[in-house]
């Protein structure tokens, strides 16, 4: 076993090994090997296992007990989580190229896809994969990040203060957006005051680092964030440098170019006129960077969602919004108005309850029965949590695979069916065979 003398020493490592892995499960020959440790786990326990598969090191924050063939190749650290933050610190500090860090209560993870998707069609671009966008998923990504990149474009995801600042710490983005500041992990933040200050976390770097924001001039609380940036580019519905309205077609959204684009529109594969904000950006940042306006028309219209967000399914001969993949009263709010907009006779909504809202919860969810009553809909199906305890007529069941149940039972056809829920009620599974 033998003591990290620096983090240079580290990173020369690293390049003869540019690939981590903090999960033996997943482990690939000669990966380097993060023992990280949690409320109920110790990857130290797997150091052995990770070399025995073929892990070129073992980064370790405990003393562990391993054959003395691996001697050489466990090498112990103060803090595991801490020093692979710091290796992907000194990892960014290596680029000098546009590192774009992406934060917000709803539809970051959309943003980011949209926004790579653009860049990735005229530039070498790394991004989040998935949604690791936490303080381990962070600095994955940024050590996933290739010698060739042109652009990186970093998700940021918080549920409590201080958290976007230590990710820019070793991020360093020099250009930034947040999407929306809404009713998320307020469990955490106390308050939307809280998630806004959260969030403004992004702009108060950027704004300390003379760095560039985007910012959605229809929201008046993001530009109040914005205040004192000198470098700022501005997109909405009625303001800003790039304007557009939305619209529907066959279902999906239609942007309407007013300002700032050479093409009048740009059809897409998104569900709902609250993916303008997300589509916008995308463009606007594609704009600042050159990228010809007809890749960004077809990298967009060429985008289809995965995962859960805003996919316009046929299922069982009936047309499914499914956006299961998280939910906060601010998102829900928007899908439920979305839906009811739609033009269709027959519609079902299944709604899976919401996460991490802590005392405000059952507030939260009967506020959100009182917004269904005041639609008429086919049926209204509440799966879980506070939705149990919470006044209303409408069908309720525990967890999503009673919901699946029901809704297999009824055998519906023709109908408009929305299913939307925080990731913990895995609403997906109501549509699973």
């Amino acid at each position: 076993m033998i003591p990290l003398s620096s983090i240079s020493f580290l990173y020369e490592l690293f390049k003869q090994y540019p690939s981590i892995q903090t999960d033996t499960r997943k482990l690939k020959a000669g990966d380097i090997y993060f023992a990280l440790k949690g409320a109920n786990f110790n990857g130290n326990l797997f150091a052995e296992k990770a070399l025995e598969a073929g892990a070129a090191y073992a980064i370790v924050d405990e003393p562990v007990e391993a054959d003395a063939k691996w001697a050489d190749q466990i090498i112990l650290v103060k803090d595991g989580l801490t020093c692979l933050q710091d290796l992907a610190k000194h990892h960014r500090e290596q680029f000098n190229i546009p590192f774009i860090g992406i934060t917000g209560s709803n539809g970051k993870t959309t943003t980011k896809e949209l926004v790579s998707t653009v860049l990735a069609s005229h530039y070498i671009t790394y991004t989040t994969k998935g949604n690791l966008n936490n303080h381990i998923g962070v600095p994955l990504t940024l050590l996933s990040i290739q010698p060739d990149a042109q652009m990186a474009v970093i998700e940021m995801g918080a549920n409590h203060l201080h958290e976007i600042e230590s990710y820019c710490k070793y991020a360093m983005p020099n250009y930034g957006l947040i999407t929306n500041c809404g009713k998320a992990h307020l469990e955490g933040f106390g308050s939307e005051e809280g998630v806004k200050k959260g969030k403004g976390e992004l702009f108060d770097y950027l704004r300390m680092h003379h760095g560039t924001v985007f910012i959605m001039s229809d929201y008046d609380y993001l530009k109040q964030l914005g205040n004192g940036i000198e470098n700022t580019i501005s997109y909405g519905s009625n303001s800003g440098d790039l304007q557009a309205n939305a619209s529907s077609e066959n279902g999906f959204l239609k942007v309407n170019f007013t300002k700032g684009f050479s093409y009048d529109s740009i059809q897409t594969q998104l569900v709902g006129a609250y993916n303008l904000p997300n589509i916008l950006a995308a463009v606007s940042i594609g704009i600042h960077f050159k990228v010809p306006t007809e890749k960004i028309k077809a990298a967009i219209e060429n985008y289809a969602p995965t995962n859960s967000r805003s996919q316009l399914l046929k299922w069982n001969n009936n047309d499914v919004i499914l956006d299961a993949y998280n939910a906060n009263p601010s998102s829900m709010q928007l899908a439920i108005e979305n839906f009811a907009k739609l033009k269709a006779e027959h519609k079902i909504i299944c709604i899976g309850a919401m996460k991490e809202l802590g005392n405000t919860s059952k507030e939260e969810h009967q506020q959100l029965i009182q917004q269904l009553e005041q639609y008429a809909w086919e049926h209204v199906v509440l799966v879980g949590g506070d939705f149990e305890h919470c006044r209303h007529h409408y069908t309720f069941f525990p967890n999503a695979l009673a919901a699946k149940q029901w809704l297999k039972e009824q055998a519906f056809s023709n109908r408009s069916i929305l299913i939307k829920g925080s990731r913990g009620i895995q609403m997906e599974q109501v549509l699973e065979n």
